[in-house]
């Protein structure tokens, strides 16, 4: 398994294959799959944690029916840049996962993703205790949209350098 950069995601993502997004909470795990085509993210239903071998189970098993090739986690990074306890739990989160998987994660920065999926599920006028249930995978979408969104740009910066040099 590897940590590669966004711009490294596209090529280490066989074709047919679909990207997942991570919102990882103490409680649960919220959980986003791409279409093939890398434009769409969709959630999924929330895994609630318990022992990591058994997360770690239960997630692999959900990224093989997803037929996942690569992972974007978010990195909950401090409001002001600096990285607390629970960006160190997030890295240590992915090196043991790296023990058990060869899929690559990408780090995204998630600052912002869950009050910008509960305002979205407030505008969908989902009750207070189904925005509790759907806020983790919500998180997720809003997480792996934003990777999603980034490879989009990324392609289309490519078509105008490779158009613009012939």
């Amino acid at each position: 398994m590897t940590v590669l950069r966004i711009e490294q995601l596209e090529e280490h993502v066989a074709d047919g294959k679909t990207v997942a997004g991570l919102d990882l909470g103490t409680k649960t795990i919220g959980i986003a799959i791409s279409d093939r085509g890398f434009s769409f993210a969709n959630p999924r239903p929330v895994l609630r944690r318990s022992k990591f071998a058994h997360d770690a189970q239960d997630l692999l098993k959900a990224l093989s029916a997803d037929n996942v090739g690569a992972i974007v986690i978010g990195l909950p990074v401090n409001m002001d840049g600096s990285e607390g306890p629970r960006v160190q739990a997030t890295r240590a989160f992915v090196r043991n996962m790296e023990k058990l998987t060869e899929l690559p994660f990408v780090y995204w920065d998630e600052r912002l993703s869950t009050v910008a999926a509960e305002r979205a599920l407030i505008g969908m006028d989902v009750s207070r205790q189904k925005r509790a249930e759907r806020i983790d995978s919500a998180a997720a979408a809003f997480i792996l949209q934003g990777a999603l969104d980034r490879l989009q740009t990324l392609r289309q910066e490519a078509d105008v350098d490779g158009n613009s040099s012939t």
